[in-house]
């Protein structure tokens, strides 16, 4: 039942949402002819088009945006070694994700993915053919959930969480609960919370494995570290550089605060803005000025002179090589009360910076955890903290250096996940 009044539900905002997904601005890709995808009007795969092999295999991947399209990519190298024969298309909902999916190359292909109406999703099943779907994290839409079973495709979850929060807003309706452990095969979780959290849905335990975070085997190419090395260059080899990264609206007067304090010590020090969503480039670039700071930003390939004092990285899939060319991060995401509930702190992790987050991580609190436990990672509630913090850490590069070694082995005591969820996924197949 619920079903019905989901499916009227979006039918009555899906102009506003096909709004927001078509709209053209400068701070993204324009969608252009392939708005069609959108209502399931794919072109079929041209890795198979050519073949009449009946036991060809297509893995259909679905990642929302940039983060998850970046969380997925070693996944799907991993994928395509071990099974080269093997079709990959990556769905993505928006189309700067679509545009870090084309870095992929011959690996995949791209669709975006069709609005949650039975009608597109079927059309896009027919077109496509895939043997299952795999949904990146929780990105659980209960129209293409219910089509897939129908249509004989397995549904499983890889790399999924599931809050604390999240899991009591599902159980106060425990239909829902119920129809996601009728309609996915498998959840493949970070963390034995998460699995719990699922088994108290409806999920048996033997729908339910623990494999760890793929963000875990993340693998810094020597191509980031060559790109951050040439940002440091343009920056400044000989100044402090900290970046504040993935950023909310509320979050940035509380950092520029925190570097204003910290220039006071270390005048020639250099703060790295990278705030979360693209949509806030400019404002956020306003907010800077209009703090009485210099800035330059990244987009409009300025030269950093000495007196820069904020570097605007407003620019998508680009924040290992700006985490590469910092020398401590603070994790945004984290200052905002329960709003956001923090970032992973696995990237800068896996390059072995020592990191700083604020006091709401809950959507983190393995990882978190781990790195506190190690002491790579410190917690601050203020503004005033965190400067203190920096501080300390910029003027103290053989701490920073025994905290970012800690982070790594962190990382490296984590790895394994691609391998377990991979075994799990094609343990029963011939692919």
């Amino acid at each position: 039942m619920f079903r019905i009044f989901y499916t009227l539900l979006i039918t009555l905002i899906s102009p506003l949402a096909l709004y927001a997904l078509l709209k053209k601005r400068s701070d993204k890709p324009a969608v252009g002819s392939r708005w069609k995808e959108y209502f399931g009007h794919v072109s079929p795969l041209k890795s198979i088009a050519s073949t009449e092999d009946d036991n060809r295999t297509v893995v259909w991947l679905h990642t929302v945006s940039v983060g998850e399209v970046l969380g997925a990519t070693a996944f799907v190298r991993a994928l395509k070694k071990r099974y080269p024969e093997v079709s990959v298309v990556m769905t993505t909902t928006t189309t700067t994700g679509a545009e870090q999916v084309g870095k992929l190359g011959d690996l995949v292909e791209h669709r975006f993915m069709p609005l949650d109406f039975p009608w597109a999703i079927r059309r896009f099943i027919r077109t496509i053919q895939p043997n299952q779907l795999l949904i990146m994290e929780t990105e659980l839409w209960p129209n293409t959930l219910a089509v897939a079973k129908q249509m004989k495709v397995p549904v499983s979850v890889i790399n999924a969480r599931l809050s604390q929060r999240s899991a009591q807003r599902y159980q106060k309706l425990a239909a829902i609960g119920r129809f996601l452990a009728r309609h996915i095969e498998h959840i493949y979780c970070l963390h034995q919370d998460d699995a719990k959290r699922f088994e108290s849905l409806g999920f048996a335990a033997t729908q339910v494995s623990v494999t760890g975070s793929l963000k875990f085997d993340i693998q810094v190419s020597e191509q980031v570290i060559e790109q951050g090395r040439k940002l440091r260059t343009a920056l400044g080899v000989d100044r402090p550089v900290w970046v504040a990264a993935s950023t909310h609206q509320g979050e940035d007067e509380q950092l520029l605060e925190v570097h204003r304090q910290i220039i006071t010590q270390l005048p020639n020090a250099l703060m790295i803005l990278v705030p979360r969503h693209p949509e806030r480039f400019k404002s956020v670039a306003e907010l800077v000025v209009s703090q009485g700071m210099t800035c330059v930003r990244r987009t409009y390939a300025q030269a950093v002179e000495a007196q820069t004092q904020v570097y605007l990285a407003d620019t998508m899939g680009e924040m290992m090589t700006v985490l590469s060319a910092s020398d401590v991060c603070f994790m945004a995401g984290s200052l905002l009360g329960d709003k956001v509930g923090g970032h992973n702190l696995l990237e800068p992790a896996a390059l072995g910076l020592p990191t700083i987050t604020g006091p709401s991580y809950f959507n983190f609190t393995d990882i978190t955890q781990q790195l506190l436990q190690a002491k790579a990672t410190t917690v601050c509630e203020t503004p005033e903290q965190i400067a203190t913090t920096l501080v300390g850490l910029l003027n103290n590069e053989s701490e920073r250096k025994a905290q970012g070694q800690s982070a790594l082995q962190v990382v490296n005591r984590n790895r394994g996940s691609i391998d377990k969820t991979l075994t799990g996924l094609f343990s029963h197949e011939a692919a």
